[in-house]
C-alpha cells in the first residue's frame, strides 16, 4: 500500500513538473544601458521600458504561466529611466510603483539566463515575449541569438510577442529565411518615432524607421493613431505599437497562448 501511494505521489509530482514546463513564456530583455545618438555626439540612458515589460509579465503570471528571463550575456537588464514617468502610467501608478519594486527584488528577473542558454532549453517555452525600449536597437539587434530564437518560435507555431521596438527585430531574420514576410505586423508608428527623436531623445539612433524597414522587406504594416491603444495578432505573432498598448496585447497574446495549447491537447 505504502508503494502504490509512494508511486501515485511520484506521478502527481512528475505530472506538476511537466505543466509547469508546458506553460513557461521566455521574456528576452536588452542589457544595454546607454544609446548613442547624432552618431555619437551624444550619449542617453536607455534600457527596457518599464510598462512594456511589466504589464506583460503581470498578464502572463496572473493567468498561470511562469516565467523565465533571459538577456545577452545574462547581464540585469536596466529600465529606462523615461519609462518611469508618471505619463506613461495614467491611471496604474499604483502598478508602476509595484513594477519599480519587481525590479529591484525579483530573483528571477535579476538572475537572468544567457540568451545561449535559452536557445539550449528552446523546447521547454510555449511563447517568448521580447519588450520594447531603445536598448534592444543597441544589442538584442546586433546578437545572432535573436533569429534563431525567432525561427524556432515560428517553425512550432509558438506565440511570439514584439512590443514597441522589438518587431524591428524581425528584420534580424535573412529574407531567404525569414518565415513573417507576408504576416501583418505592428510597432512603433513613424510619426511616434520622429516624436521621440524630435522631443524626447533630442537626437537620431543608429538604427530608425522601423516601419518603413518592415514594409521593405514584405510584412504588412498596419498602425493606430499616436498614443493608441493598438496592437495586431497574425497566427503566432504579437505586435503593438507603443507603451500605451499593453491591454490589447495583453489580450491577443493570452489568446494566442490559448489557440496554441489547444493545438496541443
Amino acid at each position: 500500500m505504502k508503494k502504490l501511494i509512494l508511486i501515485i505521489l511520484v506521478a502527481m509530482i512528475t505530472n506538476i513538473s511537466l505543466f509547469a514546463q508546458t506553460k513557461k513564456i521566455l521574456f528576452v530583455l536588452s542589457a544595454a544601458d546607454t544609446l548613442e545618438l547624432n552618431n555619437g555626439q551624444k550619449l542617453r540612458q536607455t534600457g527596457v521600458f518599464l510598462n512594456e515589460f511589466y504589464l506583460a509579465y503581470k498578464s502572463i503570471s496572473e493567468n498561470g504561466y511562469t516565467v523565465e528571463f533571459a538577456t545577452p550575456n545574462g547581464v540585469v537588464a536596466t529600465i529606462d529611466e523615461e519609462s518611469i514617468n508618471d505619463k506613461y502610467w495614467k491611471d496604474l501608478l499604483e502598478v508602476k510603483n509595484e513594477a519599480i519594486q519587481f525590479t529591484t527584488k525579483d530573483d528571477s528577473f535579476n538572475n537572468p539566463i544567457t540568451l545561449e542558454n535559452a536557445i539550449v532549453n528552446q523546447d521547454n517555452y510555449i511563447g517568448i515575449i521580447i519588450p520594447g525600449g531603445q536598448g534592444l536597437m543597441i544589442d538584442l539587434i546586433e546578437n545572432k541569438n535573436i533569429p534563431t530564437l525567432l525561427k524556432h518560435f515560428a517553425k512550432e507555431n509558438k506565440p511570439t510577442g514584439l512590443i514597441c521596438h522589438a518587431p524591428n527585430l524581425i528584420l534580424t531574420i535573412p529574407a531567404e529565411e525569414n518565415p513573417y514576410i507576408g504576416y501583418k505586423v505592428n510597432s512603433v508608428s513613424p510619426i511616434e518615432e520622429f516624436v521621440i527623436e524630435k522631443f524626447i531623445m533630442k537626437g537620431k539612433p543608429k538604427n530608425r524607421k522601423i516601419a518603413r524597414q518592415l514594409r521593405k522587406l514584405g510584412l504588412k504594416y498596419k498602425s493606430g493613431l499616436p498614443k493608441s491603444n493598438f496592437a495586431i495578432k497574425d497566427r503566432n505573432l504579437v505586435t503593438s505599437q507603443n507603451p500605451f498598448s499593453g491591454n490589447s496585447f495583453n489580450i491577443l497574446y493570452l489568446e494566442a497562448l490559448t489557440e496554441y495549447l489547444e493545438t496541443k491537447k
